[in-house]
């Protein structure tokens, strides 16, 4: 039977700088992790795609805010001329100006906080997925009757990793994103809630490599990055 290699701490440190050094995202691609990491996304009591297919027609014109690369909003197979999208993470508006521009879908480079760069009831459904948004600015946007679905990540998303390792714990960098809180937002827009649900879910990283490629990609651990 073969020794398993026990590596050196120095050797190890040299691998997880090296991660850090090739950690980069091409739309919303966690490809380099697979198998090495696990998110607990697949237990939601819901599901995204579906919530929103329930509701889409052929007819609707559509605006997905912070596409990514545009993967999920060409998953729905929806009329091209009928999709919009905005993206404001500088690597992801090049790809979606040259993967959904060529195809007649209107993408228009915004950041989910921003005034959103259309006209005034112009949408039948906005969805956003884990992306940044003002209430205000969705309402305007969306024709009367309109709808708006988003599955967000909460306050709360892998704080018992940051406790485990931090010393000393940092305040939640979204301490209001809670399912409560926005909900008293759109209302208060004059929305009203169709379905609203809230899961608190895991993650678990299988190595440590995983988990410097993963800080280096998501904003707000990125700090954890200065504890090697």
């Amino acid at each position: 039977m073969m020794k398993k290699k026990v590596h050196t701490i120095e050797e190890l440190k040299k691998t997880w700088l090296a991660e850090q050094e090739i950690a980069h995202i091409h739309g919303w691609d966690f490809s380099h992790i697979y198998g090495r990491y696990d998110e607990d996304d697949e237990k939601l009591p819901w599901d995204y795609k579906k919530v929103i297919e329930s509701y889409l027609r052929k007819d609707m014109k559509i605006l997905d805010i912070d596409t990514g690369g545009g993967e999920f909003l060409m998953s729905l197979n929806h009329p091209y001329e009928n999709m919009s999208a905005t993206e404001g993470y500088a690597p992801n508006v090049e790809l979606c100006k040259e993967t959904l521009l060529p195809l007649g879908i209107d993408f228009r480079p915004a950041d989910g906080t921003e005034r959103l760069p259309f006209e005034d009831e112009s949408f039948d459904l906005v969805i956003n997925r884990h992306g940044d948004f003002v209430a205000s600015e969705i309402r305007r946007v969306l024709n009367p009757g309109g709808i708006f679905i988003t599955q967000q990540v909460g306050a709360e998303n892998d704080r018992e990793l940051v406790e485990i390792l931090y010393d000393t714990v940092p305040p939640m960098p979204f301490p209001e994103q809670y399912l409560s809180i926005a909900q008293k937002k759109f209302e208060a827009e004059g929305f009203t809630t169709l379905d609203a649900q809230e899961a608190y879910l895991g993650i678990r990283f299988f190595e440590v490599g995983a988990l410097v490629w993963f800080a280096r990609i998501i904003e707000w651990v990125t700090k954890l990055l200065q504890l090697i």
